[in-house]
């Protein structure tokens, strides 16, 4: 069996650019280089927003750009 590939790296400005509204905690994690856990943890806690559609939970994009300062207002 062959070894897995890492998923394809996904920066802030990858996020910018996208046109949907809400992140998933992969999508999240891998823009800033963090585990998924470390993404729960900041839903858990408030630090990052977060909203629960159904059964899936989304990051808004312009709030969790804003985080970052790199939201276009």
């Amino acid at each position: 069996m062959g070894a897995t590939s890492p998923a394809p790296v996904l920066g802030i400005e990858d996020i910018a650019a996208m046109d949907t509204l809400g992140l998933t905690r992969t999508d999240a994690a891998r823009a800033l280089g963090v585990d998924v856990r470390t993404i729960s943890r900041g839903i858990e806690d408030g630090t990052i927003p977060s909203v629960r559609i159904g059964r899936r939970l989304l990051i808004p994009r312009i709030p969790f750009l804003a985080l970052f300062g790199a939201a276009n207002d």
